[in-house]
């Protein structure tokens, strides 16, 4: 029987947060009298959390070594600002200019990467140094202005929407779509399942495991058939839903990803292991810079406008983002889909509490509480298992 409660007691700690956000939801459906689950309010939701998320994935990385990086906000307002002058001035087609971007962020994550991993520099006063220069960047480019409008493509990143080939007041393809991951999720949960009894682990009660998949398939099936009332699955939904699984890939089943987890468990011990973690912590930091470039684009898109103050405070709603979704402080643990449920439980707070008409002020308040909670909990937890 002990053993059975250990097993629920670790999947709560697993989905905690998924339920956690599950029930922010749904407290914040009556508060909001319906609004919340409104489909354009959803689909809004989705839109201007994107970006957010975006470097959340990115951020997981850097949290993950015991690092953070301050200087995705201000990368963001570059970024955008070199779009600007690529599209709007000289008329460089879009897709041209995406390459381009993606090119100058990986450069400017390298340039970080390299004092970082190589000459030694702790990685807060390389990034706050790079917060400063590339805000600087920013203002020098744009010249202290706004720039617009982009080209449509261009725009089509944030706030185009998956085209539906069939004729229907819902969008069927995106109820398609909720159909096909539904499928997978169950046959992915009974694989691992059968993972778990061919090793001989400890299996969740059938009553749990069930009760989990029906979870998850809830979950799922309400956004797609909340967003199949209005446009459908937003194009930005898309992009992210790649990024997640690249980087659960990646950071799962990949050696890279394993050196990550050691770095960040236990640098010198890694590096006695055979980790490089020079390179390690180089190509992380490069992967951040190619992120925070997307992320900026993304941003720009949804605006339609470069401006010298985009991204101000992305950086901490990244990092907040992975601590909340269960990065440990010190690093060494942390999950790409408890990044992007925490980045999205905070989007829901901040959407929920600005319907309610909450104050900027109180919000920021209340920001603050569910970080430092969130913290607390998994140094308690570390705490209690050892």
């Amino acid at each position: 029987m002990s053993n059975v409660l250990d097993i629920i007691k670790k999947s709560l700690r697993q989905y905690g947060m998924l339920i956690a956000l599950a029930t922010v939801m749904i407290l914040f459906q009556f508060l909001t009298n319906g609004v919340l689950f409104r489909p354009v309010n959803l689909t809004n939701l989705i839109l201007q959390n994107s970006y957010v998320l975006i470097l959340a994935v990115g951020m997981l990385l850097c949290t993950l070594t015991g690092n953070v990086d301050l200087a995705v906000g201000s990368v963001v307002a570059f970024v955008g600002a070199i779009a600007a002058t690529l599209m709007v001035d000289h008329g460089i087609p879009s897709v041209y200019a995406i390459i381009i971007i993606l090119l100058i962020g990986g450069l400017v994550g390298a340039w970080q990467g390299y004092w970082i991993a190589y000459v030694k520099i702790p990685a807060f006063i390389v990034t706050l140094a790079g917060m400063l220069i590339f805000r600087g960047l920013a203002l020098v480019v744009l010249h202290g202005q706004s720039k617009g409008p982009f080209p449509p493509l261009f725009q089509s990143m944030s706030s185009g929407f998956i085209a539906d080939p069939f004729n229907s007041d819902k969008h069927i393809l995106t109820l398609l779509i909720g159909i096909i991951a539904s499928v997978f999720i169950v046959i992915s949960e009974l694989r691992k399942r059968s993972k778990q009894r061919e090793f001989k682990m400890e299996l969740l009660p059938l009553g749990a495991f069930i009760a989990k998949v029906v979870f998850l398939v809830v979950i799922v099936n309400t956004f797609t058939v909340v967003f199949a009332s209005y446009k459908g699955i937003p194009n930005v939904l898309v992009l992210l839903f790649v990024l997640v699984f690249i980087f659960h890939f990646i950071t799962t089943k990949t050696i890279p990803g394993r050196h990550i987890y050691a770095l960040g468990g236990n640098a010198k011990a890694a590096k006695l292991s055979g980790v490089k973690t020079e390179r390690v912590m180089f190509w992380i930091y490069t992967t951040m810079g190619v992120l925070s470039a997307l992320a900026g684009m993304v941003f720009a898109a949804r605006l339609n406008v470069a401006t010298p103050k985009a991204g101000t405070g992305f950086e901490l709603d990244a990092i907040g983002a992975c601590y909340v979704g269960g990065v440990a402080v010190m690093g060494g643990s942390g999950t790409v889909i408890g990044a992007i449920v925490g980045g999205l439980f905070m989007g829901v707070l901040n959407n929920g509490m600005s319907i309610m008409g909450v104050g900027i002020d109180w919000q920021q308040t209340i920001k603050g509480f569910v970080l430092l909670a969130a913290v607390a909990f998994d140094l308690y937890s570390k705490r209690k298992d050892r």
